[in-house]
Order: C-alpha cells, then sequence, then structure tokens
C-alpha cells in the first residue's frame, strides 16, 4: 500500500474562458457596490432564490441556491480589492455540470462618469469532456451576458 500524499479537487480549469462586459452608465463605483458584494450576485441573476454566506472577506465561502429548488453552487472568495474593484472566486462544489471553474469581475472607471463591469469565467464541465465544451461555453458565455445585462438594466 502506498503512504497518502497531499492533493485536491481545487486547481486552475482547462476548458473554456468567457468574458461578459457592459457599458454603464453610472460612476465605477456605484457599480462596484452592486457586482463587487460577493454576497449580493442574486441581486443581477435573477435565477438564484438566495446566498448564504460562511465568514466574510477573502475565503469565505458563499452557497448560491436556485429557484428551481434542484441547483447549488459553492464558491470561495480568492481576492477582494475595493480600490482596484476587482475580485476573483473559486468553485467547490456545484450540482451543475461543472468541474473546476475560476471567475473574476472587475469595474473600471470611464470617461463622462460612466464605467464598464466585466465577468471573465474560466471553467471545464464536469461530465462531457472536449465533446461537451462548446455547449459549456455556450452555457456560460450565456449566464454571463444575461447576468451583466442585468446589472446595465439596474443603472437605465
Amino acid at each position: 500500500m502506498t503512504a497518502l500524499t497531499p492533493d485536491t479537487l481545487v486547481r486552475n480549469p482547462q476548458g473554456c474562458t468567457v468574458t461578459a462586459a457592459v457599458n454603464i452608465a453610472a460612476p465605477a463605483d456605484s457599480v462596484w457596490e452592486v457586482v463587487g458584494n460577493f454576497a449580493g450576485f442574486d441581486k443581477f441573476i435573477p435565477a438564484l432564490e438566495r446566498i448564504e454566506m460562511t465568514g466574510s472577506g477573502v475565503r469565505s465561502v458563499r452557497k448560491k441556491f436556485f429557484r428551481d429548488g434542484e441547483n447549488i453552487v459553492i464558491e470561495q472568495l480568492n481576492s477582494h480589492d475595493d480600490q482596484a474593484r476587482r475580485m476573483t472566486w473559486s468553485l467547490i462544489y456545484t450540482t451543475l455540470n461543472i468541474g473546476n471553474l475560476w471567475a473574476a469581475m472587475e469595474v473600471t472607471a470611464k470617461p463622462d462618469n460612466t464605467s464598464e463591469a466585466k465577468w471573465t469565467i474560466q471553467g471545464e464541465p464536469w461530465e462531457g469532456g472536449a465533446a461537451a465544451l462548446p455547449a459549456f461555453e455556450a452555457f456560460l458565455q450565456g449566464f454571463a451576458d444575461d447576468a451583466m445585462n442585468n446589472v446595465r438594466n439596474l443603472f437605465s
């Protein structure tokens, strides 16, 4: 029998990267108050019923409950910088067909008191391998685009 050695399921995903970016007619700090709130994504993702948090700040964990009553996602906050208006997080567990996932949210100030909010997601499917990648990428892109359009609509 071989000795146990350290291992982990948390690693950088190898699948695909999608980005959803929107220009918003609002100051960057105001937009960051919405998208930079790790516990508040249910404000712009209608599919979420609620979010439960464990801890606060970096290393905190959020559990997202979906309105379908079946799906959940558990993620950990990796970094959060209010001055730079950037944060990153990683998937810990989900009932969805997502293997590993890393994501970043950032808000950039633009001229005339406007801003750009950008959500980048790098992920891979749990099942289906390379054959599942096109549908998986389309799912991630559609989800992120819808969410970011909802953010823009909050400020219009």
